[in-house]
């Protein structure tokens, strides 16, 4: 009986080990994006100079998830370097990366996307379609692509001009996953406090901006979101502000998205975590729970480089049906994994 206990008791401790997790979920790893798709999560981020996809059927595993090199861009050309934020996206069958990349210049950064017509995005290959842009081809960064009644969407942070003087929020209709209907519209311009820590207002060679980067489309119950990360990544004050679409079906309208007051994620020294931002969202397996997944420095003062981690954690939603992200969560704190 005794050594059915012991047992009993050590399967007990085993299984609650395993239904639980800590921040960080890698050791490093910018801009982290998810695809759910027939029971697994594509996940991938930042890595600069290549782009990596990993597949695992739960996301605080996945330092122990199986990846794969899906494409090293050739050299000397206008997308070989300074690769970021990309996403992995499944419509209509086939699979479609969304990425920024440059020459090494970032005044030269554009978007563009690889196509695999395979509906795993393990096999098949990818091949480089070229670059995706608006009307107005201007820089642009962190491309997020869904589709909403039908029609597809692409939002992203741009310059106005030529010059890098201001990051903003940009939204246009897709004719289809490789090419931009027509123009783009601002919808999300750098303008509160939080929005701007980290500028140097010089206006005649501004190094650092004010900064709307970022957007990531979030829908629930009929009600439309866009939440963006804001202020320079190289400051502890990186942080997550939330646009809501008021409007019918036009989301072009730009009159049509309000900004809320104050940011909705930021950091939190108490929990030490800092410039938590660049986030995407995710559904768990059973479609049950809605969770963020952002990155963030460990220590203040870390800013843009390689030590931001992923993490992940729980969001909830207040009576009228936005998002409630509350506060980061501290490291080593344990959290249930998301449901099955």
């Amino acid at each position: 009986m005794k050594k059915y206990l012991i047992l009993l008791l050590f399967t007990t401790i085993s299984f609650a080990q395993q239904k639980t997790f800590t921040n960080p979920i890698l050791p490093s790893g910018a801009d982290p994006y998810s695809t759910y798709y027939k029971g697994y999560y594509y996940y991938t981020n930042t890595l600069g100079n290549k782009l990596v996809l990993w597949k695992t059927k739960d996301l605080s595993g996945i330092k122990n998830a199986e990846s794969k090199v899906i494409w090293t861009p050739p050299k000397n050309t206008n997308y070989s370097a300074e690769i970021w934020a990309p996403e992995f996206h499944i419509i209509n069958g086939k699979w479609y990366c969304y990425f920024a990349a440059d020459n090494g210049d970032n005044n030269n950064h554009r978007m563009y996307v690889l196509e695999n017509k395979s509906s795993d995005p393990f096999k098949g290959n990818f091949e480089f379609k070229g670059k995706i842009a608006a009307k107005t081809d201007k820089w642009a960064i962190d491309g997020n692509v869904f589709e909403h009644k039908k029609q597809v969407y692409m939002i992203w942070a741009g310059w106005a001009g030529d010059k890098n003087g201001q990051q903003n929020i940009y939204i246009a209709k897709m004719k289809n996953p490789l090419e931009i209907d027509g123009d783009r519209v601002m919808i999300s311009a750098p303008t509160n406090y939080w929005e701007t820590h980290g500028a140097l207002h010089d206006e005649v060679n501004p190094s650092q901006v004010n900064v709307n980067e970022g957007p990531q489309f979030l829908e629930r119950n009929g009600k439309i979101f866009i939440v963006f990360s804001a202020s320079g990544c190289w400051t502890d004050f990186y942080a997550l502000g939330l646009l809501s679409f008021n409007g019918g079906d036009n989301l072009l309208d730009a009159n049509a998205w309000k900004k809320s007051p104050e940011p909705i994620f930021k950091q939190s020294e108490k929990n030490k975590v800092y410039a938590p931002g660049h986030n995407s969202f995710f559904k768990s397996p059973d479609g049950k729970e809605d969770w963020i997944l952002y990155h963030a420095n460990s220590n203040p003062g870390e800013g843009c480089g390689n030590k931001r981690s992923p993490r992940m954690q729980k969001i909830d939603w207040d009576a009228n049906g936005f998002p409630v992200l509350g506060e980061p969560v501290s490291e080593g704190t344990p959290l249930a994994i998301p449901s099955n």
